[in-house]
């Protein structure tokens, strides 16, 4: 079971990175780990450091993809962003955290879906 969510979680994310290439990203990173957890795609768009959470569900039945990105999920990922700044240099560039859902193969893209909740 877990593999398969692995593999079903794999191939959203390369569905995603695709999504965002075609409006016009610059994917720079698929999964980066660090022990504070894990950032699923990494990118630039224009001037922006882009952290994306990919989440899929087949249906609606445990409620809308978008919505498992929690505060507690927010603030994993502003913690890994904190630290793929500092580790890459990037300290001058603006970023923001951005959500891609799936439900089923139908992709939405909320830009800006959260504040930094590293504090």
């Amino acid at each position: 079971m877990t593999e398969n969510r692995r593999k079903t979680g794999a191939r959203y994310e390369r569905m995603a990175g695709a999504y965002l290439t075609e409006k016009g990203y610059e994917i720079l990173e698929y999964n980066f780990r660090c022990r504070m957890g894990e950032i699923d795609i990494v990118a630039r768009d224009g001037e922006y450091l882009v952290f994306c959470e990919v989440k899929y569900r087949s249906d609606d039945r445990r409620g809308h993809p978008a919505e498992a990105v929690d505060w507690k999920k927010q603030k994993i990922i502003s913690k890994c962003a904190l630290f793929y700044i500092a580790s890459h240099g990037l300290s001058d560039l603006s970023c923001r955290f951005d959500v891609i859902s799936f439900q089923g193969d139908a992709a939405t893209l909320y830009k800006n879906a959260f504040d930094y909740a590293g504090g």
